[in-house]
């Protein structure tokens, strides 16, 4: 097991290398940004998806919502950089909320983010795997276990570390990147030069589901598909989560990585969905509502729009195609990878206060954050599974959180800048700052101020939209989700509270020691477990010792009895009745009526175990002595102590075996088995 751990992870990374892992910006882009970078692939698609459900005519109106689109990527990139030089010690979102809002704020952001991350993980895998599809349609009645293997080898990349995966993933990245900047620059330039490219459904008619819409339904169409297309802005916030990731100077390498996120994005959005609009390219999400499209409409999976595009732009058999469908894809399920790195990085933060449970704070062999990435791939592989890998249903429960998160960290982050302002001007009524540089610098957090409450504002509008526009389409499972979270946390958060002040040490506290040892030694057989078990309670020099065992065949108590005696062990042994066969009660009982009739003994219990060496053996031993020591966890004032005893299937598992002689142990059960 340990050799495929290794051949899977490779070899652990002693704690003083974590600085090693941290990232350039190089590293970095691919890291947080492939999922912005790689919505392009899919935002312009759920755009028409929406349009042509009033029919061909509507799709015209997708130049104003991408416009729309753009200029909200672009607000979003220059708020979320003042909340990367503002708070460069990570945690984004949540970090700004819950220090300038409140802690249940926060707790609402790091709901709302955690559900993102997992969407994104889903909807990303799901994307790319139709595009597989797309040039290899017979794989389509495998789509669900190619999505849930994607899943997995995502899951042990990024449990290797990150700035492993990192570097693997950065190439189809940049692949991806430079081949849909080719297009868009040879697709714009055959268009100027008048040989404008066209996709292969240019010619196909669209049966619209709605037919005669009033002005409010146009309106409220678009608005539908301004919120779908909006999933281009999904991950937008990721570099501020990671900042702790980068090398320094952390909080200006990740405002730059910040900017050249931005600048790509909305180059390649724009790009695409201009391409789309040239060559009249046609999606709908139901195949047999395209008139003229061939074959059988009920099992043939479309043709994604970025496909239709490349077809229309390189030639549908060209090697050129076949690259950008294979960096699509590619990037697609790789930009998985930054929900893998921003979830338990966000889960870590809230371990740390608390609020999440203390393993999700742990690293693992290779300094990754083991628990939190595994939690993750379940829970995305589940839906995953449940929704059957459809990449439509799922990106309805998508975004609600993304732009919760982005609403309510622009308004933390009016506040901080508030905040900085006051105290500015406390320092400067001390004579503390020169007036022209004090000057310059409350102009620098006016602006930025100005840029958060406009960002706060208008994606606190969108955020609306989407609410309305997607919740009776799977969104109100995400409305649902959020809130149980917070309830969650604040429970997982009264809990470590809770124990915290019961440990707690008071200053008037007198330390009260025990009047008393009392050992005692379970035993279902005198063989070398039990002299063993019997040797180490008596080492312990203890103020009174008993050997008991449960009558539950009076033949086997008896001979018990006999070779107790005839060994002449120096402890008394006596001998709980079972009527009804059972071990554990009269046990329990037992040591209750010791405790009682001594209120302050400690109850020392000693139980002897078998160690084996295969798994299956476990079965077939100290199965009564775990049920035991789970009753006598509750029983205040007992100690349980486990006195193991090596068999010789263990003696492969250790490095230092001790050898015994066959026929060594006279039974095959220890404790009152």
């Amino acid at each position: 097991m340990d050799v495929a751990k290794r051949l899977v992870l490779g070899q652990p990374f002693r704690s003083d290398r974590l600085g090693e892992t941290l990232l350039s910006k190089r590293i970095a882009l691919p890291i947080f940004a492939s999922d912005p970078l790689s919505s392009v692939a899919y935002a312009t698609q759920e755009i028409l998806l929406i349009l042509t459900l009033a029919g061909v005519a509507y799709l015209e109106l997708a130049w104003w919502v991408a416009a729309g689109v753009v200029v909200l990527l672009a607000v979003v990139v220059l708020s979320y950089r003042q909340v990367v030089q503002a708070y460069p010690s990570g945690g984004g979102s949540y970090e700004v909320v819950a220090e300038n809002l409140g802690p249940t704020a926060g707790l609402v952001v790091a709901a709302a983010l955690m559900v993102d991350y997992i969407m994104t993980v889903a909807v990303s895998v799901a994307s790319g795997v139709d595009n597989i599809i797309s040039a290899a349609p017979g794989l389509n009645p495998h789509r669900v276990a190619i999505n849930l293997g994607v899943v997995l080898f995502l899951t042990a990349m990024n449990l290797r570390g990150v700035r492993e995966s990192g570097r693997l993933f950065a190439i189809p990245t940049y692949a991806f990147v430079a081949g849909v900047l080719v297009m868009t620059v040879l697709g714009l330039g055959r268009t100027a030069f008048g040989h404008a490219p066209v996709a292969e459904s240019a010619h196909y008619q669209i049966r619209p589901e709605q037919i005669g819409l009033s002005t409010a339904a146009v309106a409220f169409l678009l608005l539908r598909a301004f919120s779908s297309g909006c999933t281009a802005l999904t991950g937008a916030e990721a570099i501020s989560n990671g900042v702790p990731a980068f090398r320094k100077p952390k909080a200006l390498n990740a405002a730059r990585t910040m900017t050249a996120m931005g600048v790509l994005a909305i180059a390649m959005f724009a790009g695409v969905t201009a391409l789309a609009m040239i060559s009249h390219t046609k999606v709908t999400e139901n195949t047999c509502d395209l008139i003229g499209f061939p074959g059988d409409c009920a099992t043939d999976a479309q043709k994604t729009v970025i496909a239709q595009i490349s077809a229309a732009v390189f030639g549908g058999h060209s090697v050129a195609f076949y690259y950008l469908m294979v960096t699509t894809a590619l990037i697609l399920i790789l930009a998985a990878n930054t929900a893998y790195n921003g979830f338990p990085l966000l889960n870590s933060i809230l371990a740390q206060r608390r609020y999440m449970p203390r393993q999700l704070h742990t690293r693992g062999d290779r300094l990754a954050l083991s628990n939190g990435i595994i939690m993750l791939a379940l829970v995305a592989a589940g839906l995953l599974y449940a929704f059957h890998g459809s990449t439509t249903r799922l990106i309805q429960l998508y975004i609600v959180g993304v732009f919760t998160s982005f609403t309510l960290c622009q308004a933390g982050m009016v506040r901080h800048w508030n905040r900085e302002l006051r105290s500015r001007r406390a320092e400067e009524s001390r004579a503390l700052r020169a007036e022209g540089n004090s000057a310059a610098e409350r102009s620098r957090i006016r602006r930025a101020r100005i840029i958060n409450a406009f960002g706060s504002c208008f994606t606190g509008v969108v955020l609306v939209v989407v609410m309305i526009t997607k919740f009776t389409h799977g969104a109100y499972l995400v409305v649902f989700a959020i809130p149980v979270l917070v309830l969650i946390m604040y429970g997982i958060h009264r809990h470590y509270s809770r124990v915290r002040d019961e440990l707690a040490i008071a200053p008037d506290d007198e330390e009260t020691l025990p009047g008393r040892v009392h050992a005692v030694v379970l035993v279902s057989g005198w063989h070398k477990a039990t002299r063993r078990a019997v040797q180490f309670a008596r080492a312990t020099r203890p103020d009174a010792l008993t050997a008991i065992t449960v009558n539950v065949d009076d033949s086997d108590t008896r001979a018990l009895t006999r070779d107790w005696e005839r060994a002449g062990v120096q402890v008394p042994l006596k001998v709980v009745e079972s009527p009804y066969r059972e071990i554990t009660k009269p046990v329990v009982d037992y040591i209750k009526r010791v405790r009682q009739a001594r209120p302050r003994d400690v109850i020392a219990v000693y139980i002897p175990e078998y160690v084996v060496g295969r798994g299956w053996e476990n079965l077939l031993h100290n199965q009564s002595s775990l049920r035991l020591k789970a009753r006598l966890l509750f029983v205040p004032g007992v100690m349980v102590t486990s006195v193991p005893y090596q068999l010789h299937s263990s003696h492969s598992r250790t490095d230092d075996p001790v050898q015994h002689t066959p026929g060594e142990v006279r039974r095959g059960i220890t404790g009152p088995a």
